[in-house]
């Protein structure tokens, strides 16, 4: 355990928040000051980075110390399965654990919210409770049977496209202060020491922000004038100009600026409430996003530093008050956490389970944290890299994204390419000068980030940091099962709705997927 540790935990994830974009990193418009004030008593860590480029399997990395391709939660797997999550470990060892959210992904249905002794999601068109109960069913049996994954795909896509609606213009309605409010009300209620996780949406599209940040941020922007749908733009089938852009990183900007506020409120009730100085806080992005660059938008079909070089920020006693530039990994916060509270871990909670145990080598309070060349039961990145000086990223095809997008393609009259980045897997290794990312349909990418940071010069020529680099990445991928190299079949059969028991059936008549 670490030493002066903290009794409580307080871990927030800004959604889809880009580090370019925050005070603390050198922005150099005002969105976050409450970061700022932050920063001067925490420690700023500059090269933090992702396992994934999105939610789903990055949250379950933080909540179980596993690579995606360990958890397998991914679009095609869209639940964890068959391992012990960190709430359970923490509800175990008589810890108050809550979970507060908005997004979609993170709810029963998906096991992340598993262990936690209190938790709601504000999603508005699948709320927590329903989600756990036949649509729970339903989706698992969906997603089993290869045969029905595509239905599956159409349920996420039908309710992201419900939630965009009721997300969406001037009626737009926040759930962050109501995640806010939920978590002052379990630090208030809670009679032991506690573990609280919130994933704050608001950055995430659509951009409808509230009016007095807005003004400042994007003023005389109509959010519903600008495009709010990535994959009409990844599609081809709609362009934005400059000027455009240029309203879209202001509601972007208006969106952090709201996050900012809310945190802010957190911490000073915190503070009014005496349990600052009793808390680790953890402020991390789980994935950032794109807003034009290598002609994207959002966060899906690459693996850009945008996406995947997170904000990270780290309250605790054990740390000094500055800035790190040293490669951290967001799978390392599992066992951080674990280290604050002293518990050890690696009890599975259920049979047949796996539960990782605390690993002082991953943890950021431990003086011997990413020696991994003294690990006695390496994990793959660290097999990989036993210097501990690379990061591992994992992408495995999004399916409903792809869905998507290939409607957005239709109405356009454009027939996408097969062998192209939209259909491709991707792993990359990433240290601080240089990267090499391994795709499965098109050619691998390899940057020089210290040269290049905006990767903008794919390195087709001999490189020795990018020739190390794929080197760590091909023993990553060994460890890990091998490259994917064998391309996945395009379609998906939706035919066979048949099959599904008939509670499934009924449930998603019910939502009104099935007649």
């Amino acid at each position: 355990m670490a030493t002066e540790s903290p009794t409580n935990v307080l871990f927030v994830v800004m959604d889809t928040v880009r580090k370019d974009h925050l005070t603390p990193y050198g922005y150099d418009r005002p969105t976050t000051p409450g970061l700022e004030a932050f920063a001067a008593e925490a420690t700023v860590f500059d090269q933090a980075v992702a396992p994934a480029p999105w939610t789903l399997p990055v949250h379950a990395s933080l909540f179980t110390g596993m690579y995606p391709s360990q958890h397998g939660a991914d679009q095609e797997n869209p639940y964890l399965d068959g391992a012990t999550t960190l709430a359970e470990t923490l509800s175990t060892a008589g810890y108050d654990t809550a979970c507060y959210s908005s997004n979609a992904w993170i709810t029963p249905y998906t096991r992340l919210t598993d262990g936690f002794t209190d938790q709601d999601n504000f999603f508005e068109v699948m709320p927590g409770e329903f989600l756990s109960g036949p649509l729970a069913k339903a989706w698992r049996t969906l997603n089993d049977n290869e045969r029905l994954r595509a239905v599956a795909d159409k349920l996420v896509s039908l309710g992201n496209s419900a939630h965009e609606y009721l997300a969406g213009g001037e009626g737009a309605d926040s759930k962050t202060p109501a995640v806010v409010d939920r978590t002052q009300e379990f630090v208030s209620e809670s009679e032991e020491e506690w573990f609280a996780f919130i994933n704050l949406m608001d950055a995430h599209l659509p951009y409808h922000p509230p009016a007095e940040f807005r003004e400042e941020f994007a003023p005389g922007v109509d959010s519903t004038g600008v495009c709010q749908n990535s994959k009409e733009y990844n599609s081809g089938a709609r362009d934005i100009s400059d000027e455009e852009w240029t309203d879209i990183r202001g509601l972007y900007d208006a969106e952090i600026a709201h996050i900012d506020a809310e945190i802010t409120r957190l911490f000073d009730f915190l503070k009014r409430e005496g349990e600052w100085e009793d808390t680790m806080v953890v402020v991390c992005a789980d994935h950032g996003e794109l807003h034009g660059e290598h002609d994207l938008y959002g966060h899906e079909f690459c693996l850009y530093d945008p996406l995947i070089n997170v904000p990270l920020i780290i309250k605790h006693p054990a740390l000094d008050a500055d800035r790190r530039d040293d490669q951290v990994e967001l799978v390392d916060l599992y066992h951080t956490v674990l280290d604050s509270f002293g518990v050890e871990g690696g009890s599975p909670a259920s049979a047949g389970e796996e539960a990782v145990a605390l690993d002082p080598t991953r943890s950021l309070l431990s003086d011997s944290y990413r020696r991994f060349d003294g690990d006695t039961a390496p994990d793959p990145g660290q097999r990989a890299a036993p210097a501990g000086d690379y990061a591992f990223v994992e992408y495995s095809r999004p399916v409903v994204e792809l869905k998507q997008l290939e409607e957005k393609a239709k109405q356009g009259g454009i027939t996408l390419p097969r062998d192209s980045r939209f259909y491709s897997r991707m792993r990359a290794a990433r240290r601080p000068d240089a990267k090499y990312v391994r795709i499965d349909r098109i050619a691998d990418e390899a940057y020089r980030l210290d040269r290049d940071p905006g990767e903008t010069d794919n390195i087709t020529t001999d490189d020795e940091a990018v020739a190390a680099t794929e080197a760590a990445l091909s023993e990553f991928e060994a460890n890990v099962g091998g490259a994917w190299t064998d391309a996945l079949d395009d379609e998906v059969s939706d035919d066979t709705v048949s099959e599904m028991d008939d509670e499934a059936q009924e449930r998603l008549r019910d939502l009104g997927y099935l007649e």
